[in-house]
């Protein structure tokens, strides 16, 4: 398993045999080192919830590259109208793809499509549990901090992307509460500094985890790592 951060929030995830992607946020996204064109092809789009950083590009991916989109139910009922494949899925649901398994875990946060300059309610929005090869991938999404989290260390999580931002979703101090939860093997920071607004600092971030005898790396966009 091949997994390359592709900044924000987004994921690439290669597997043997399929590809998959968390949250393409590609042609907009100002620390994106890719354009759509250099991806490979995608078999599954995960989606977490619809704003715009995170439902990205995911229309015109699945559309080139006839890939199925797995996110919540109502999220998946807007983008079928595209004429796109889905998988509409909930919170606690856990399904089996030819890839691997994929549970939806909660987040606190908002999911909402802007059409006429006003949000339309886009489903309750997730983390994805990924269950693939032999190997657990968590992200998050955008979330708060939650108890919910303690529910994961029961998972023993290979790889966790969490946000660390703030504002929007949790800082960096209460990130390192929900590493406390989760025990991931690898923790990978996400959601910061791509606005000011989401300005965080990593360094510290990774400083603080390690003392949990958690691993930390802070990928920088465009960067791979092998599970």
């Amino acid at each position: 398993m091949k997994v390359r951060y592709l900044g924000h929030s987004a994921v690439l995830i290669q597997l043997k045999e399929k590809n998959l992607i968390i949250d393409p946020f590609i042609s907009e996204n100002p620390c994106c080192p890719v354009k759509l064109e250099d991806l490979p092809r995608i078999h599954y789009i995960l989606v977490t919830h619809g704003h715009a950083d995170h439902l990205g590009d995911t229309i015109k991916i699945a559309k080139s590259d006839k890939a199925t989109v797995i996110a919540n139910y109502e999220l998946c009922s807007y983008i079928s109208r595209h004429g796109i494949q889905t998988h509409p899925m909930h919170i606690g649901g856990r399904y089996v793809f030819e890839f691997g398994a994929v549970k939806l875990t909660p987040a606190l946060h908002g999911s909402s499509l802007i059409e006429k300059d006003l949000p339309v309610y886009a489903g309750n929005p997730c983390g994805f549990l990924i269950e693939a090869e032999g190997k657990k991938v968590y992200h998050a999404g955008d979330t708060g901090l939650t108890k919910d989290m303690e529910l994961l260390q029961k998972e023993r999580v290979d790889l966790a992307f969490i946000p660390i931002g703030g504002n929007f979703v949790m800082d960096l101090w209460d990130a390192v509460e929900a590493v406390k939860m989760i025990q991931p093997k690898l923790v990978v920071p996400i959601h910061f500094d791509t606005w000011e607004v989401i300005k965080s600092d990593p360094e510290k971030f990774k400083e603080e985890v390690e003392k949990l005898q958690v691993s930390c790396q802070i990928m920088r966009p465009g960067e791979t790592i092998e599970l």
